[in-house]
């Protein structure tokens, strides 16, 4: 059940679920919020709460709501695409084989079967897309989860409209957002980094911080250059 509480013009969405802590989260496009916290907490409690991050989700919301989109894709010749943070321009092929992608150069050669759709062709990328996050994650796992002392159990990269990231400690698994495989491979690094340290704190607090400052000392960096970034244009939402 979903509640709400005002603070001036300001609407939070309050989320009341089985968990130990308090999760607030700003959403893009618009900057929505929400604020997910243990069924024990009274909405007086969570309010004080919420007037103490005003300051950090007024920022936030700025953000996002500055933040360029990415123009449509209609995946045709000479259309932009990023790998890794370079930039390619797409190559379409029309040929009665397997469809397959290939960089070549600073080309991203889409070979498909003659008339094939937008939406298969979309789908396609997607999925290669999909395919070198898998192949990316594994080594910075293999590096990190040592000097971490952690482990995951399983990790998963699937589209995420609201987050670039997301970690479940309880089953101590890992989700990364396929559009990362757009971004400069240091943003991926990150963004494994920061869900690997919720295994040892599960909040964006003071230790969280710390840790994050120890690991990875330019972290901050990264993720002001992921989210200066453009992201995709579509509807958000929760």
């Amino acid at each position: 059940m979903v509640s709400q509480i005002k603070l001036g013009d300001l609407a939070v969405d309050v989320v009341l679920k089985d968990i130990k802590n308090v999760h607030l989260s700003v959403y893009p496009p618009t900057g929505r919020v929400r604020i997910s916290a243990p069924r024990r907490m009274s909405l007086e409690t969570i309010r004080v709460f919420a007037i103490s991050k005003l300051d950090w989700i007024k920022r936030h919301q700025t953000r996002l709501r500055e933040q360029e989109r990415e123009t449509a894709r209609d995946y045709v010749d000479r259309e932009s695409h990023y790998v890794w943070g370079k930039r390619y321009l797409l190559a379409v092929s029309e040929i009665d084989e397997p469809p397959s992608i290939e960089l070549k150069h600073s080309r991203m050669v889409l070979r498909v079967r003659p008339g094939t759709d937008e939406a298969r062709r979309a789908a396609l990328v997607e999925e290669w897309y999909r395919e070198r996050l898998k192949e990316a994650v594994p080594p910075l796992l293999a590096r990190w989860q040592p000097l971490l002392r952690v482990r995951v159990e399983r990790f998963f990269v699937q589209r995420m409209k609201t987050k670039w990231g997301s970690c479940n400690c309880t089953a101590r698994t890992i989700r990364l957002n396929t559009e990362l495989a757009k971004k400069p491979a240091e943003c991926l690094e990150y963004v494994v980094v920061h869900e690997l340290v919720h295994l040892l704190e599960p909040t964006h607090n003071a230790r969280f911080v710390a840790l994050m400052e120890r690991f990875m000392p330019k972290w901050q960096f990264h993720r002001q250059v992921l989210n200066r970034l453009p992201v995709r244009r579509e509807q958000w939402g929760y």
